[in-house]
């Protein structure tokens, strides 16, 4: 039999066209109902995980929506209780987003609306933060994860009514497995940047906006099931874990510091190591350390007030006169001590930062503690 030509070739194409469009976006709109439910079933996967860990997140509403390109899941009024802290925290933001490709739905991004505030269970909240820019990319299944990127612009962190206690132009987060699984033997590499960021309520000495790009590797751990942190730090120590710096740059002003080195932990949950420790403009960098406040009468050791006041018998007022020079005395020997170097075309000095059980030590110079672990 002869092929029917009452149809052109030309016009067979837009007829075929106009048959399949429904079918494509029938089969579309299922792909993307498909991906939703793979989108929704896998954040339940790791809201129950979190859980098990005493990590409960809730969500006032929830909705899916994102058709045709992508997938999203807005929560609004979020919420997170840390039951297993100490004290137990509850964490409650304006709202968040979350989003993946119809054809990534394993790539999870997530965007935060702030404020978001921090309080015991019940109780007002202590703490503050707010932000121009949260967002959180998570690569592979939150069950599962394989790198985890944390992105925040002008963040800002203050005590409730009270001082600020941290701010940055930019802080990036960037963590991803180097060897094994979650759930055997991970082996992770961590790199945080900091753009002018300051703290002062912790030292005197981080009152200064400082940028920071530090890249580290974290070992020992068995498994990144749920648990608590305190319990997988004391479990890191048990197996000998260790924290392995391989780059760190800070810069605050003109006082530029590279280090690297390994850290690991105390039976008692403090740091112990050392970092080998390159500073340029040291002298700068050392009377934000408060050395001053820390030769007063009222802070010095009893040794160092013995020591003024033999000064002062020996002629009167020798020893405050010897007090008020101390420091840069201090500074003068510290750099003496170390081993000259030059950091980017600076003239620099090297040396120890020591971590023994907690106590923080710059060559001969005892600078502070770091808290427990666990």
């Amino acid at each position: 039999m002869a092929p029917d030509q009452s149809v052109p070739p030309r016009r067979r194409l837009p007829v075929l066209l106009i048959v399949l469009l429904p079918v494509l976006a029938g089969l579309w709109a299922g792909t993307w109902y498909y991906g939703s439910g793979v989108l929704e079933s896998t954040i339940d996967g790791w809201k129950a995980r979190e859980a098990k860990a005493g990590r409960v997140y809730t969500c006032a509403t929830q909705t899916i929506g994102g058709f045709p390109f992508g997938i999203e899941l807005r929560c609004a009024a979020a919420a997170a209780e840390f039951r297993s802290s100490r004290p137990p925290l509850a964490l409650k933001a304006t709202g968040m987003l979350v989003s993946a490709h119809l054809w990534q739905p394993t790539v999870l991004t997530t965007e935060f609306t702030g404020p978001l505030t921090i309080a015991e269970p019940g109780q007002p909240p202590t703490i503050s933060a707010t932000w121009r820019h949260a967002q959180t990319k998570v690569h592979g299944l939150p069950t599962s994860p394989e790198s985890v990127a944390v992105e925040l612009m002008e963040p800002v962190v203050d005590r409730t009514g009270g001082a600020n206690l941290f701010k940055a132009s930019r802080l990036d987060l960037n963590g991803r497995l180097v060897s094994g699984t979650v759930h055997a033997d991970p082996v992770i590499e961590m790199v945080l940047k900091l753009a002018a960021a300051s703290a002062p309520s912790w030292h005197p000495a981080a009152a200064t906006p400082a940028d920071a790009d530090i890249t580290a590797v974290l070992r020992g751990l068995k498994d990144f099931s749920p648990k608590p942190w305190p319990q997988r730090f004391r479990e890191l120590q048990a197996a000998g874990g260790r924290i392995e710096i391989s780059n760190a740059r800070v810069q605050q002003r003109d006082t530029i510091a590279i280090a690297n080195g390994t850290l690991g932990l105390s039976p008692a949950g403090r740091l112990n190591g050392e970092l080998r420790l390159t500073i340029a403009s040291l002298e700068a960098f050392l009377p934000t350390l408060g050395l001053d406040q820390m030769l007063s009468q009222e802070k010095a050791s009893p040794q160092m007030n013995s020591a003024f006041g033999a000064l002062d018998r020996i002629m009167p007022g020798l020893g405050n006169v010897a007090r008020k020079n101390a420091a840069p005395m201090i500074a003068a020997s510290v750099n003496l001590m170390g081993q000259p170097a030059e950091l980017e075309g600076k003239r620099a000095v090297m040396l120890p930062l020591r971590f023994d059980d907690g106590l923080v030590s710059l060559g001969p110079l005892k600078i502070g503690a770091t808290p427990p672990l666990f």
